[in-house]
């Protein structure tokens, strides 16, 4: 009986072979895992109505950890737009799967590193090494959205903020809303954990990204929590910048960062910011974490136009593939493939297009895998 059993979840487009690559790389450490496949993504939508069915969910359930790919993921009009003829008009919508899947499992920490490897020729800089902490379950991306706004929730609205006044001329059918939500609780997580890497990795600052400048009363809460947190770990600075100063600051001097934390969306750009200056998506790993359960995954979409073609990265998948095993305890074989993305990275002989060769996706893992 194997150790562990992963659910095995490649989605959709170039999911699938980066997924493929990275199984080369797991069976070349003689990783003792079960794979249990688990279904996800576009082509379910479009069969089924439904991106993430009950029986995926149940496969997570009696997994240890997933493993996923990429997935398709459209605006909610064009999605239904795209449904074919037998299943419109059947009440399908369009959730985005992963934003579902974070929250049914309350991953609430989305770790995404951020390290140069030497001899990438599209680092921004070799010496980059962040460490984003982004709140994964809150934010803007509750999903808890409005359009046309009900007549009666504006109203609500109107009689306890003044500054909803000036839209009461504004018909409710051109309108929408979405709703900011942050919790002290859901705060106070993401904020730890932040801190606790710093400590348990020796780093010696974190800095809150937020704008308690204007947004007040969310960003300020943020603003609240992190100097209450950062208070138990006198030995790691807390810094505090805005989001719009903070893109300025990481493209002048990212080198001068270490963990970086904040709220949902804010983590979304920070962290694709961020990747840029270490190669570009190809090169993000990223994991969903819960208390007791974690979905690891590539911050790359599905990239349809490359599906079929075997020429995407797959650095940032096998990278992926590494931050699992972290967190499974197997810390000896995540170190090793780590050194083994390293070494073919620093040779430099297989390559794939965008960083200016012409390998394949399963050539790049062959090379890592032949490194273990």
């Amino acid at each position: 009986m194997a150790k562990y059993r992963i659910a095995w979840m490649p989605g959709d487009g170039v999911g699938k072979e980066v997924m493929e690559a990275a199984r080369i790389c797991l069976d070349a450490l003689d990783f003792d895992a079960e794979y249990v496949p688990a279904e996800i993504g576009w082509e379910l939508w479009m069969s089924e109505g439904n991106p993430l069915p009950d029986r995926t969910l149940e496969i997570l359930r009696s997994t240890d950890a997933c493993l996923f790919g990429a997935i398709t993921s459209k605006p909610k009009a064009e999605a239904e737009a795209a449904l074919p003829k037998h299943l419109q008009g059947k009440g399908h919508q369009y959730f985005s799967p992963i934003v579902r899947l974070r929250q049914e499992f309350n991953l609430h920490t989305n770790l995404r590193p951020c390290k140069a490897y030497p001899g990438n020729p599209l680092n921004y800089r070799d010496d980059i090494d962040l460490v984003i902490f982004r709140e994964n379950t809150e934010g803007l991306y509750v999903g808890i959205e409005w359009n046309p706004v009900p007549e009666d929730l504006w109203s609500t609205i109107e009689s306890h903020h003044p500054k909803a006044k000036r839209f009461a001329d504004t018909p409710r059918d051109e309108m929408a809303l979405s709703l900011r939500i942050i919790t002290e609780k859901g705060a106070r997580t993401i904020i730890t954990d932040a801190f606790e890497y710093a400590r348990k990795h020796g780093r010696k600052s974190v800095t809150l990204v937020e704008k308690p400048n204007v947004l007040r009363e969310t960003s300020g809460l943020m603003t609240r929590i992190a100097r209450e947190v950062a208070q138990d770990y006198p030995g790691i600075e807390l810094w505090e910048t805005n989001i719009d100063a903070m893109m300025m600051w990481l493209v002048k001097n990212p080198n001068n960062y270490d963990v970086i934390v904040t709220s949902n969306m804010f983590g979304d750009i920070t962290s694709d910011l961020s990747a840029q200056l270490v190669g570009g998506l190809g090169f993000a790993c990223s994991g969903n974490l819960g208390d007791d359960y974690g979905v690891f995954e590539p911050t790359h979409g599905s990239a349809p136009k490359y599906e079929g073609q075997y020429k995407v990265n797959p650095i940032a998948q096998i990278l992926t593939a590494k931050m699992m095993l972290d967190w499974l305890g197997e810390e000896e074989q995540a170190k090793r493939l780590e050194d083994a993305v390293a070494a073919v990275i620093a040779e430099g002989e297989v390559r794939t297009y965008d960083m200016g060769g012409s390998s394949t996706t399963l050539e790049v893992a062959q090379a890592i895998a032949a490194k273990l």
